[in-house]
């Protein structure tokens, strides 16, 4: 880690100097599995609203549309999840790697299993989010350094696809058996894509779903 650190940290501090970031500014991921994409949004210092720093296409990922379930289903989850620094693992097989929280409260208390569901580098992937060693090294040391600065968890919601309307009106019309988790996962969409503040979401333990607070 400390190579990568050498090696990496000069020019990236470089680069999001010039996009108007620092190493340390508050982090956010979205990624959207239908597109292959992982977005890293930053917070400035001083700002109020996230702004997009880079987006990346994902290197490998298995499963379809629709959250992991359990074990060996071979599913990426869909979500609102987050990284801590206990998360954070420098010493990966995968390059490096810090694990997104899965499951949480809401996959709970559906029952669904499973565990160490990760971002990580390398090219292949059975259930994560591989992103090849040199985009992993960025990404690990924005949200390394975001937690290092004080944010104690750096959110990553993961989405089947863009939630516009027009992509959810073609769900609807599919008729897909996630219909009704997706309508709730669009919520913390919507909120973002209006606000670009991180939503606050709850689950709600008598109907297992998830809500998005005002």
């Amino acid at each position: 880690m400390t190579e990568v650190r050498e090696r990496v940290t000069p020019t990236l501090r470089t680069e999001l100097a010039t996009d108007g970031f620092a190493l340390g500014n508050p982090a956010f991921i979205r990624i959207v599995k239908e597109e292959r994409e992982l977005e890293l949004w930053m917070k400035p210092k001083g700002a109020t609203e996230y702004k997009m720093w880079k987006k990346w296409p994902i290197a490998a990922m298995s499963g379809e549309l629709g959250p992991k379930q359990k074990v060996g289903d071979f599913q990426a989850p869909e979500g609102f999840y987050g990284t801590n620094a206990g998360f954070l693992n420098p010493a990966s097989k995968y390059h490096l790697s810090f694990n997104i929280g899965y499951p949480n409260e809401f996959d709970r208390a559906h029952g669904r299993t499973g565990d160490f569901l990760m971002i990580h580098g390398n090219k292949v992937s059975i259930g994560c989010f591989a992103m090849t060693d040199p985009v992993i090294e960025e990404i690990y040391l924005v949200v390394e350094s975001a937690i290092h600065a004080g944010q104690k968890e750096v959110p990553v919601h993961v989405y089947p696809f863009r939630m516009t309307d027009e992509r959810m009106l073609r769900a609807e019309t599919e008729e897909s058996e996630w219909l009704g988790f997706w309508k709730d996962l669009h919520e913390g969409w919507a909120k973002f894509e209006e606000t670009k503040t991180v939503p606050k979401v709850k689950v709600d333990a008598a109907e297992k779903r998830y809500v998005v607070m005002e």
